[in-house]
């Protein structure tokens, strides 16, 4: 039965991407641009093809096309991770070389990744919920307001196949197959290197779960070591890769910081000050600050994920905590908003717990509320508002 429900799910999550392909399309031709089109997938401007490519999918190509580059008009396209990239250039090598079929390819990786992050996120949530709760989260996902990243030419849907993979193969001790998917993970984006101590929880809580034979429990625990290991070695090989490149291991960081990302600070400074200007002076703000919006949009969205940890580590363990603790960490403790959403959209924790409130009128709220900001948000990215 599981397998034709996960069927159905790729089913739906493919039309789901088409539908979104074609709101976005009417969008394109029906509100203007906020701002020049950055890329043009082909030669000459595009309605629908265009809405695929915004904002950093302009590195992603550069990098697919020619590699990294240490500097690039001040701007390095280092700090983007290969596994993406690097998987637009192999299926576009299969055609002809141009841009346009880099971009394409991006768009076909981001959709088939994302189809199988659905199927996979069903898996993981069956460990714990049944089957229409499981059904529910894999829904909260694609519907999440920030999840038209998933299907736009951006690393989003990679980055969450492969860590969903990694949780499920460490759920079921599977610890080599989840340091082999946790590698693609942190090989994909920034935050990755993050869910490692996640990993290394799930193991040792399912170490201390089951009874190990004196024989066997050598081999377990070698097993369990080297899944933890393999999945920091994405990260740790990008960043060897990088210091032949320049001679810095962590050029990376370095690149974010001079585009004005800072973390380390304190990360309740942003959303204490969004809290207050919303609190005494709603209208004014929103309506006299140009980015107000788009901050609030990403500030409460943040703030909701934070306020569910608790909640979360106390349905599903430890493991999902920390994963969502040090993801929310690493945004906003640079004290900036820019890019939340998207940091939100991979957390699948949240959708799992929220997929199994019991209330219906509840669930049915925020299924509404997701739906309802989803399209704003889609509407807001194609016409090149500043949601990155």
């Amino acid at each position: 039965m599981d397998r034709r429900a996960a069927a159905r799910l790729a089913l739906a999550a493919l039309g789901f991407r088409v539908l979104s392909a074609f709101i976005a399309f009417l969008c394109n031709v029906v509100f203007p641009l906020d701002r020049a089109v950055q890329m043009h997938v082909f030669n000459t401007p595009s309605p629908f093809w265009d809405t695929f490519a915004r904002y950093d999918t302009g590195y992603f190509e550069g990098i697919a096309w020619s590699g990294y580059a240490p500097l690039e008009g001040g701007r390095s396209n280092i700090a983007y991770f290969p596994v993406y990239p690097m998987l637009m250039r192999w299926l576009g090598q299969l055609f002809v070389r141009r841009h346009s079929t880099f971009y394409i390819s991006g768009i076909a990786v981001s959709w088939m990744c994302f189809v199988g992050a659905m199927v996979a996120l069903y898996y993981l949530a069956r460990l714990d919920l049944p089957r229409r709760r499981a059904e529910r989260a894999v829904l909260l996902t694609a519907i999440f307001p920030f999840g038209f990243f998933f299907g736009v030419a951006y690393s989003e849907s990679t980055f969450l196949l492969f860590t969903i993979l990694a949780f499920y193969f460490f759920r079921r001790e599977s610890y080599i197959a989840g340091g082999i998917c946790g590698a693609i993970a942190t090989a994909t984006r920034v935050p990755g290197i993050f869910m490692v101590p996640a990993l290394a929880w799930i193991a040792f809580a399912n170490l201390r779960a089951r009874p190990l034979t004196p024989g066997s429990e050598v081999a377990v625990r070698g097993r369990a070591l080297a899944g933890v290991g393999l999945a920091a070695s994405g990260f740790v090989a990008y960043c060897a890769y990088i210091y032949s490149l320049t001679g810095n291991p962590f050029e990376w960081a370095a690149t974010l910081e001079r585009w004005g990302y800072y973390p380390g600070g304190a990360p309740w400074l942003a959303p204490f000050r969004l809290v207050a200007s919303l609190l005494t002076h709603p209208y004014a703000y929103l309506a006299g600050d140009r980015m107000a919006p788009y901050d609030m949009l990403y500030g409460v969205t943040g703030i909701a994920f934070v306020l569910a940890i608790p909640f979360v580590w106390r349905r599903f363990g430890a493991g999902y905590g920390l994963f969502m603790l040090a993801n929310l960490w690493l945004p906003l403790s640079s004290g900036v908003f820019e890019g939340v959403g998207r940091y939100c959209s991979v957390l699948f924790p949240f959708f799992i717990w929220a997929a199994d409130v019991k209330s219906r009128t509840i669930s049915t709220a925020i299924v509404v509320v997701f739906a309802l900001f989803y399209t704003l948000g889609l509407a807001l990215f194609t016409t090149i508002h500043p949601l990155f």
